[in-house]
């Protein structure tokens, strides 16, 4: 594997990891809301990812090492399908006649969990991609 290879795979990763990133901060943002454009509370939404071939040149598709590597993609965002909460709150204006309000199914701490393990990943392929670079560089070095 080149060092190329090696920096595309974790640019893919960098890429999907920001993407749930944005998804499980869009769902914080969007808690406590009670209206969207759709009409009715947010929807919490959540990534899946799904790994994708290693597109490369003609000679990496017939080495072996190379049809074995895989890059990271976010196959879909999908919405949640557990229910909605609901509170009593009569005072709040999109209460129903029983003065009931559907909340977003927001889950917080599950949010801030998939944040933090976003964050962590992002984080590990930066490494990877510093330790990609470094050793480039020494290479570099020794054939000079």
């Amino acid at each position: 594997m080149d060092f190329l290879t090696a920096m595309k795979i974790s640019g893919s990763a960098l890429k999907a990891e920001r993407t749930r990133a944005n998804i499980a901060s869009m769902n914080l943002a969007n808690a406590n809301t009670t209206r969207t454009i759709e009409g009715g509370p947010y929807k919490a939404k959540s990534v899946i990812f799904g790994a994708k071939r290693l597109e490369g040149s003609f000679q990496e598709t017939y080495n072996s090492v190379s049809d074995k590597l895989r890059k990271v993609e976010v196959v879909k965002v999908v919405e949640d399908k557990t229910p909605f909460k609901e509170i009593y709150d009569p005072s709040h204006p999109d209460a129903d006649a029983n003065g009931i309000v559907k909340m977003p199914n927001v889950n917080v701490v599950e949010q801030m969990v998939d944040l933090m393990s976003a964050r962590r990943d992002f984080e590990a392929n930066v490494a990877a991609l510093d330790s990609i670079k470094t050793m480039a560089l020494r290479a570099l070095d020794i054939s000079r």
